[in-house]
């Protein structure tokens, strides 16, 4: 059979797998849902096909779903069984003979439809495969042997880990990483143990060393202490915690219907992306009086990560990393683990993405879905003013949680989606792992006379100080796709007519945004509640309707707006944007954004001032954490919480869960101790 002929034949069996599975499947396939293994499969071989006479320089930087036009999306959510769903199309970043091409391909005729060689600033994400096969590089370079051999290290227990470089100003740039040494003699802790003086480049088009440094040499920090696997530790122990059996005779609360999750009065889509990791789409909550759904929002998730370091020096300048759109939270998830990761009772799905050579690669248990009873309560009161009469009423607070852990290096970031059956969203980011250290002469702090950009965390060991700015993209749609920003704020006012021994108040003074420029937002200046409200639907007694954004902590950047990295960065100067939706505008650092110009970020965008009164509009939240490491973080960091909450604002006509019921709770004998 020739190559020709072969390949149709390939095709002509492609098809009619499709046709069938289309068929069997078309009632259960949600057009949200995240391409399958088979559809991972199918792009690969479409792709490699379409570009057959090229294939051995071919690998695929990203593959995900090529999101649906929004307002086809809705329509079929209004009538699922009566309107055609959108084609499955695949997005795709291929590099390709030095070149990135963007390539859309549809999975419902087995056809490219689009290939596109992308021609400005940046490149696309990296791929676990490339960065594996650049920190083996420097083991069998000789100049990198001859280092570690100078200073007296066994080469077996030296591992690297790569580097993004960012950008400072170079006319030309190229895809290089920069490699760093390690030394785990004594420990797995291996980024407390810094080879401090070496420098790898290693360009990722070639796969070879371009450039190597050996500039001074510091003692490696001791391994001594560092150790934080359990079964190393040895006594005395820290406090013994008790365990907690939890089960619900009932069953969990919750349904699983392929990516469509419906839990209590909520339902909403959890979607997996390379870069982005959890997707939360179609957020809707059952409305008692109205007897039905009403969306929250149509799309959430975070949209970027800009972790700057603040040492200027020649070994730490460059490390200003963009955590999504260089190495890519859904890539560096990490199968959570029972009992620990997450309660006995959650529920665990997989995650599915295409590695480097297009083949689907599985991490199991990627997300876990759970009932939080946390002791907390939703609503309670309790009456003493009615004669002979003490009223009490209390309710439980039960929420539903999703839960992912991106492991990036050496930081650990748990992220939460958590619903609350009042109507709320919160969302939490929870950060651990290992401080990022470089090693120094000194052991005492006496010693220090100069600015080391740190704290001494012990001795030989800066832990550097750093920030995390966590921008989330928010489409909120409430109670319809018309919207608008406003910011109300809280101002002081003077009674001046004599009429109260009063001498001032606070009121709300409401201010719509027109324009993306009224929008941009430094939290922490003055008191303020900030709502995406619908100015088409009113409450009965006339408020109209939305939601608030409550934040978490207001950090901002401290660094200056012409330094390299914030004006890659530049989307993290407003703590709060919002913008027109638009299909593309989804990335805040721009879709490529290793070693970026900051040419196409959010704050790019918002330059153009677009209205955005009862517009579709999208809400972008960016949290910091200026993060000055202490003794306490090391050798592994208690996890810092932070987040915020999505709150009803005149949403309902009164308190939602007025009328829920206590769970059914399981009283063990002898398990409430009163003490006296």
């Amino acid at each position: 059979m020739s190559p020709t002929i072969g390949k149709t034949f390939i095709f002509f069996l492609l098809s009619i797998l499709y046709l069938f599975s289309t068929i069997v499947s078309h009632q259960h396939h949600h057009p949200l849902d995240p391409l399958t293994p088979s559809e991972f499969n199918r792009v690969r071989t479409i792709i490699e096909n379409s570009h057959s006479g090229s294939n051995h320089s071919l690998t695929f930087q990203y593959v995900g779903l090529e999101d649906p036009d929004k307002q086809t999306i809705l329509s079929w959510v209004s009538n699922p069984n009566t309107t055609i769903a959108p084609p499955r199309r695949a997005f795709v970043i291929t590099r390709l003979d030095k070149n990135t091409h963007e390539i859309i391909v549809d999975l419902s005729t087995n056809s490219v439809i689009s290939d596109q060689i992308y021609i400005g600033h940046g490149f696309p994400i990296l791929t676990s495969d490339e960065q594996t096969a650049a920190i083996e590089l420097p083991l069998t370079y000789p100049p990198f042997v001859e280092s570690v051999k100078k200073r007296g290290l066994n080469l077996s227990d030296v591992v690297c880990s790569t580097f993004t470089v960012g950008w400072f100003g170079e006319a030309e740039t190229s895809r290089v990483l920069k490699i760093l040494a390690f030394y785990i003699d004594g420990t797995t802790n291996m980024y407390v143990r810094p080879v401090e003086g070496i420098t790898v480049v290693v360009d990722l088009d070639e796969m070879k060393i371009t450039e190597y440094h050996d500039r001074f040499r510091v003692p490696v920090p001791k391994a001594e202490g560092t150790e934080y696997r359990a079964s190393h530790q040895k006594p005395p122990f820290g406090p013994k915690l008790r365990g907690l059996a939890t089960m619900q005779p009932d069953g969990p609360g919750f349904e699983i219907d392929g990516h469509t999750i419906r839990w209590a009065n909520w339902a909403f889509h959890l979607g997996f992306d390379v870069r982005a990791g959890p997707i939360i789409s179609l957020a809707s909550i059952y409305d008692l009086d109205q007897r039905k759904f009403r969306r929250v929002m149509y799309r959430g998730h975070i949209s970027e990560l800009f972790v700057p370091y603040m040492d200027p020096t020649e070994e730490w300048y460059y490390k200003t990393f963009f955590d999504l759109g260089e190495f890519g939270f859904g890539q560096s998830a990490v199968s959570l683990e029972p009992l620990t990761d997450c309660p006995t009772h959650a529920v665990f799905m997989d995650g599915y993405y295409a590695g480097q050579d297009g083949k689907p690669t599985k991490i199991s248990n990627v997300f876990c879905i759970f009932e939080k009873h946390a002791g907390n309560i939703m609503w309670r009161h309790t009456e003493t003013g009615i004669p002979g009469e003490v009223i009490r009423e209390v309710r439980p607070d039960v929420s539903l949680v999703v839960r992912m852990v991106a492991t990036i290096g050496n930081y650990d970031y748990i992220i939460d989606w958590e619903f609350k059956p009042s109507g709320s969203i919160k969302v939490g980011v929870g950060l651990s792992g290992i401080l990022e250290v470089k090693g120094v002469t000194y052991t005492h702090i006496d010693q220090i006379k100069q600015d080391l950009y740190g704290t001494l965390l012990a001795e030989n060991t800066i832990g550097v100080y750093h920030d995390h700015f966590v921008t989330y993209h928010l489409d909120l749609d409430i109670d319809g796709t018309s919207n608008s920003f406003v910011q109300n704020n809280l101002e002081t006012k003077r009674v001046t007519d004599n009429v109260s021994p009063r001498k001032s108040y606070w009121t709300v003074v409401s201010k719509t945004a027109k324009t993306e420029a009224d929008a941009k937002i430094k939290l922490g200046l003055k008191p303020a509640e900030l709502v995406v409200m619908n100015p088409n639907k009113k409450t009965k007694v006339g408020n109209h309707i939305g939601y608030r954004l409550i934040p978490g902590s207001v950090d901002g950047p401290l660094l200056s707006d012409d330094d390299y990295p914030q004006i890659r960065g530049a989307f993290t100067k407003y703590n709060v944007w919002v913008t027109p939706y638009n299909k593309s505008e989804k990335w805040a650092g721009g879709l490529y954004t290793d070693r970026s110009r900051g040419d196409d970020t959010l704050a790019i965008w918002s330059l153009r001032n677009r209205e955005i009164v009862n517009k579709d509009i999208v809400l972008w939240y960016t949290m910091g954490f200026h993060h000055v490491p202490c003794q306490e973080d090391f050798p592994v960091m208690p996890t810092l919480s932070g987040g915020f909450e999505l709150r009803p604002t005149n949403f309902f006509e009164r308190n939602p869960v007025l009328k829920t019921k206590p769970p059914k709770n399981v009283q063990w004998p002898n398990c409430t101790t009163t003490r006296t």
